[in-house]
């Protein structure tokens, strides 16, 4: 219990921290940042020492993937060659806390003789870092979370919150699509997110688990056990989709009427509320709607061109495929 108290106690404390930086930072200076990085054309370098370092990666590996043309390079790495990557123009965001980092301002003198601009984002508007660099965004932080106010904890927390809000805020700016971010990102489990098609993963052709609706329940067991899919699409004469019925619902049936079921024509037991998807829908589409209802999940959605089925999409199968929420 006391463990739990000290987490509450924690949490408590780092919410209070994240507000303070919301409620104080000056959205105007955010804005003209915003404005200079939607018209600017060259290349974007973050970089940073230590902690803050990690953040300017990763908020330089969001906007490189989300349209905005931009790197992380190590201040280390400038005065060794990398520094050739800059051309006139260019925009060099540094990240500090203090400001006071001693190998992010000895670059500036670097960066501003190729002509390049510095743009400090720092927790200290007093420091040399802010006085230094061709303009700067304070980032307030009114304290860390580390009892001792001195390991980097809210202040990394609030500059990762900023760098993501910025790359956010130029995806939609530049209305960044979903076909570009998908160029983006062929691989992976966002690439198969992107990618993959209901077509391309649903059950088809003679697998599709069909059967007409003047038929009875006891002649189609065998179909509903041998293909595997946990239920039975069924359609009229002119294979136009008219229900679904589902292991579950057999079960339920039975718990209901008895034996007597197995002699019903399917029509009676079906389910007609149906949701069904097309065969070009993204599979990652087709997995939200089928888990639109958390309390009730579906399992099996029907994919129908003009009415008719064309396959059958399993919850199975997406998992399997690696695609997940």
């Amino acid at each position: 219990m006391i463990d739990r108290q000290l987490l509450q106690e924690l949490y408590d404390k780092q919410r209070s921290h994240i507000d303070y930086f919301f409620d104080t930072i000056d959205l105007a200076c955010v804005e003209k940042l915003l404005v200079e990085l939607y018209d600017h054309k060259g290349l974007v370098v973050f970089t940073g020492v230590g902690k803050s370092g990690l953040v300017a990666e990763k908020i330089a590996m969001t906007c490189s993937s989300t349209g905005t043309k931009a790197i992380f390079l190590p201040p280390h790495n400038f005065p060794h060659g990398d520094i050739a990557v800059l051309s006139e123009g260019d925009l060099v965001i540094m990240l500090s806390k203090s400001g006071e980092t001693s190998e992010l301002l000895d670059l500036i003198p670097m960066i501003k003789q190729r002509k390049a601009k510095v743009i400090s984002l720092v927790s200290n508007p007093h420091s040399r870092l802010s006085s230094d660099a061709d303009s700067t965004i304070h980032l307030p932080l009114e304290k860390e979370l580390c009892p001792f106010d001195l390991a980097p904890t809210t202040s990394t927390a609030i500059q990762l919150i900023f760098g993501d809000i910025l790359a956010v805020a130029l995806m939609r700016k530049k209305s960044f699509s979903l076909d570009e971010y998908m160029r983006n990102h062929p691989s992976g489990s966002i690439g198969k997110k992107m990618t993959v098609r209901v077509n391309d993963l649903m059950v088809k052709g003679e697998n599709i688990p069909i059967c007409r609706k003047k038929e009875r329940l006891v002649d189609l067991l065998v179909t509903l056990s041998n293909k595997k899919c946990g239920c039975l699409l069924v359609v009229d004469e002119e294979d136009q989709l008219e229900g679904i019925f589902t292991d579950g619902d057999l079960r339920r049936c039975l718990q209901r009427h008895g034996s007597e079921i197995l002699y019903w024509r399917i029509e009676k037991l079906m389910t007609r509320s149906i949701t069904s998807i097309t065969p070009g829908v993204l599979v990652w589409e087709a997995m939200k709607q089928m888990q639109k209802d958390p309390k009730k999940w579906v399992m099996m959605l029907p994919v129908v061109e003009e009415g008719k089925i064309s396959g059958l999409l399993r919850m199975h199968d997406i998992i399997q495929e690696g695609i997940s929420g």
